[in-house]
């Protein structure tokens, strides 16, 4: 395939054409080889160094620099895998173009924001830049962030990231966290008359949910974080019982608690594990016992940079200087920003579309803002690169 140098709207077109459905996510899903093999063309037909490196069999990172080497560096994140395509309302990978606007599966999240880092790093190239622009086109971070993490622990690094997904233009300094917890109740299972020897699991789990309830409402409600406001607690699953005459042996819910920055995933679980041992007391109080565990099964941190952070200051400058607001605000969504920022790599989400298109039956991304968003990253390289904007100097 054959892509102009910088034209950033035909390669979210051949990008959004390929399957790359998380095999993570979707059985038999084809993963990110073919996507990564597209884009590793293009970039060496565009004269970027590129290495197409596996993370896991037939799942390949794509990491491409170009530029002088000399001057500042800056990464531009984004990853090519994308969720399912059950229930979707248009062609999930025919690029269809129609209102100004590319429909398909990954369109939104995020093959429009990989195509501008691509398309802005080669114009920023074309303009001449002094430091070093890293492409990281990564795989599954739809599920478990595999790609970043092998990118991070291989030691790529650079004095600042971008990483383009969905934004509406806007600057998204910081995102939530999240932490996933099982909570498993234990019963004794008797026949529904023998109130005497039952131990009801599903009615303990109701305990503790009303705890969470009140821990959700009372706890949580008091804490703040500017842009994302108040971290949050729900149970996403349930199940238990095995009939209608027999009291439940066992319960099991899974809890998903969002994380603001400055809360610690061991911390989130401790507050869980607190909410049981109300619970037992008010069974103890009872003369009853309770027989529970909370555990975390997985998490990821949220993430933060200030909003004086040089790479904020820059990414603004450029944003003013292309005629575009700079408006700043909180993601909703988990994004591989946190895993960047844990390696000591600052990173900010910025990218075009609209995050509650993500994932929807319906995405599709404006061409216009594929174009603006270009065109602000091309500049924010090359001043950033270049070390030309007094703005973030140190």
């Amino acid at each position: 395939m054959s892509v102009a140098r910088g034209d950033a709207v035909a390669l979210t077109r051949e990008l959004v054409r390929i399957d790359s459905r998380n095999p993570s996510l979707v059985r038999g899903a084809p993963g990110e080889a073919a996507v990564a093999r597209a884009l590793t063309d293009i970039l060496r037909a565009w004269g970027f160094s590129v290495d197409a490196v596996e993370v896991a069999p037939g799942r390949p990172n794509v990491v491409a620099r170009v530029g002088g080497g000399a001057g500042r560096s800056l990464m531009f994140n984004g990853h090519l895998d994308v969720v399912g395509v059950d229930g979707m309302t248009h062609p999930a990978f025919g690029a269809d173009s129609r209102d100004g606007r590319i429909y398909g599966r990954g369109s939104c999240d995020m093959k429009a924001g990989v195509a501008a880092m691509c398309a802005g790093a080669a114009r920023a190239a074309d303009e001449g830049v002094e430091g070093t622009i890293v492409i990281a086109a990564v795989a599954d971070e739809e599920f478990e962030s595999i790609g970043t993490r092998a990118l991070v622990e291989s030691g790529v690094r650079a004095d600042a990231a971008i990483v383009t997904e969905p934004t509406t233009l806007a600057i998204m300094p910081a995102h939530l966290g999240f932490v996933w917890i099982d909570a498993i109740f234990e019963g004794r299972a008797a026949h529904g008359s023998r109130w005497d020897l039952g131990v009801d699991a599903i009615r303990h789990a109701g305990l503790f949910l009303a705890e969470l309830e009140r821990y959700d409402t009372e706890v949580l409600s008091t804490r703040s974080h500017s842009l994302l406001g108040r971290p949050s607690v729900h149970a996403s699953l349930i199940e238990g019982g095995s009939g209608m005459s027999t009291y439940p042996e066992r319960c099991a819910l899974k809890i998903e608690r969002r994380t603001i920055p400055g809360e610690a995933a061991d911390d989130a679980v401790r507050e869980l594990v607190n909410l049981c041992d109300a619970v037992r007391g008010t069974l103890a109080r009872r003369g009853q016992t309770l027989n529970a565990s909370i555990e975390a099964t997985f998490s990821q941190l949220p993430s933060d940079v200030a909003l004086d952070a040089p790479i904020v200051r820059a990414l603004s400058d450029a944003l003013r200087a292309s005629d575009e607001t700079g408006r700043v605000a909180g993601m909703t969504a988990w994004t591989d920003a946190a895993l960047l920022n844990a390696a000591g790599i600052p990173a900010i989400c910025f990218g075009p579309g609209d995050i509650s298109l993500a994932h929807a039956a319906e995405e599709y991304v404006p061409v216009d803002e594929i174009e603006r968003a270009t065109r602000v990253l091309t500049r924010l390289a090359r001043t950033w690169c270049n070390g030309v904007e007094a703005a973030w100097r140190s």
